[in-house]
């Protein structure tokens, strides 16, 4: 997406709001950021009066400057991170989305799903719900990744990541 298809949806243009692939690739860039020792590349995802929550308030952060410095972790370096996406889905209508993921950095796992908000392209809002566990994301979701019977969808199988490269043709 270039800058000026930034510009023209915040400037309110319905013709140019995100689509499904375009919301999946903004995902893949906040994972990248932060699994390639990035966190301005996962910060540029975010508006710069983002909200990125924990309800209750178990994490908060507003704007561009305190994601940034959650993201990097305060050291000399960008604290070591991995984010993998198992599951996203997208409404356009109303630039809202879910992703499925897990998170890992030394000595911590979750697993979690996120709810997130647009505004002009970029995330708005982002509410998150995790559960610290050791387990692969496999064994922690169980039978729970089964197709419902009739389904076209496929469960998620180990080693699926939704990344970047999964999304561009």
């Amino acid at each position: 997406m270039s800058p000026a298809d930034v510009d023209a949806i915040a400037a309110g243009d319905d013709r140019l709001k995100l689509d499904e692939r375009q919301f999946r690739d903004l995902l893949a860039r906040v994972a990248e950021g932060w699994s390639t020792g990035n966190p301005r590349q996962a910060v540029e995802a975010f508006t710069e009066d983002a909200v990125y929550v924990e309800p209750p308030d178990r994490q908060r952060y507003v704007g561009r400057e305190e994601l940034y410095a959650f993201f990097h972790g305060g050291g000399p370096s960008a604290r070591p991170m991995r984010m993998t996406w198992h599951a996203i889905a997208f409404d356009r209508e109303r630039q809202t989305g879910f992703g499925e993921y897990t998170f890992q950095r030394p000595g911590l796992q979750l697993h979690g799903i996120v709810t997130v908000t647009l505004a002009g392209g970029r995330i708005a809002s982002w509410r998150e719900y995790q559960y610290r566990s050791d387990r692969s994301f496999e064994d922690f979701a169980g039978d729970s990744l089964r197709a419902a019977p009739g389904s076209a969808q496929q469960p998620a199988r180990p080693g699926d990541e939704v990344g970047l490269e999964s999304y561009r043709s």
